[in-house]
């Protein structure tokens, strides 16, 4: 298995999925099958193809073998937090999913390691919206920058630590309080996520033109490698391809 110190991350657009369902577990084919609305099939199949692709590649396959792919499977813990397989083995990471607007991103981190991420288009976000889910502090950074990208941007790092958190959208927003630090790294800056409890992500966030993109962590690191170079989300434009057949068959 490659190493992870640092955690790595994979992003894929629509168009990157394989054609033909080679690459389907059982599982996921039987879970698909299940589902009549096209946004909805249409995120899990991408979904799960970037976290199947992101931990083949960090267990050393090809992610280009759609064997291999079948092989990793992605199972949704009792509290929903996806975890990843190898065959019936736990694949020894720990891997947080995002998707939005036709894009999807995988992080990966080693076993001992918590991590969160989260993907959102930087659009406009209402002062009803800020009011209702943001600290008073929070309100105060979006009121005094770019509104958008900072509305977005903290919520998109609430996010992320909400699923370190494990608990997701089911814990009230308020309760844990975005700080965004002044440290960079090769395009990703510092942010840091309190919890009301007093506990402490770090994170890191990065833009990639209309997309804002975070992830958090149990502890300090790095911000996340890409496994592609550059990493596609880089000229990633956002689509809605599912409104042109919203429910097949109807």
């Amino acid at each position: 298995m490659s190493e992870t110190p640092t955690g790595v991350w994979h992003s894929a657009g629509m168009h990157d999925m394989a054609e033909g369902t080679g690459w389907l577990d059982d599982q996921l084919s039987a879970r698909l099958a299940r589902m009549p609305y096209t946004k909805r099939r249409e995120e899990a199949r991408l979904g799960r193809w970037t976290a199947k692709t992101a931990v083949a590649a960090v267990l050393g396959l090809d992610p280009a073998d759609q064997a291999a792919i079948r092989d990793v499977v992605i199972r949704n813990a009792p509290d929903g937090a996806p975890e990843a397989f190898w065959g019936e083995r736990p694949a020894g990471v720990t891997i947080a999913m995002t998707d939005r607007a036709d894009w999807a991103v995988c992080a990966v981190a080693p076993a001992d390691v918590r991590i969160g991420c989260d993907l959102e288009v930087v659009e406009p976000r209402s002062e009803a919206f800020v009011r209702d889910y943001f600290t008073p502090a929070e309100r105060e950074l979006v009121d005094a920058g770019d509104h958008d990208l900072l509305a977005n941007l903290v919520w998109s790092a609430k996010e992320s630590a909400l699923k370190v958190l494990r608990t997701g959208l089911r814990r009230d927003t308020r309760t844990v309080e975005v700080v965004l630090g002044d440290d960079g790294d090769n395009g990703w800056h510092a942010l840091t996520v309190l919890s009301a409890e007093g506990g402490r992500f770090p994170g890191w966030w990065v833009r990639y033109g209309e997309f804002v993109l975070t992830v958090a962590t149990s502890r300090p690191a790095p911000p996340p490698t890409s496994i592609r170079q550059p990493p596609p989300l880089a000229t990633a434009t956002p689509t809605h391809s599912w409104m042109e057949d919203p429910l097949p068959g109807r």
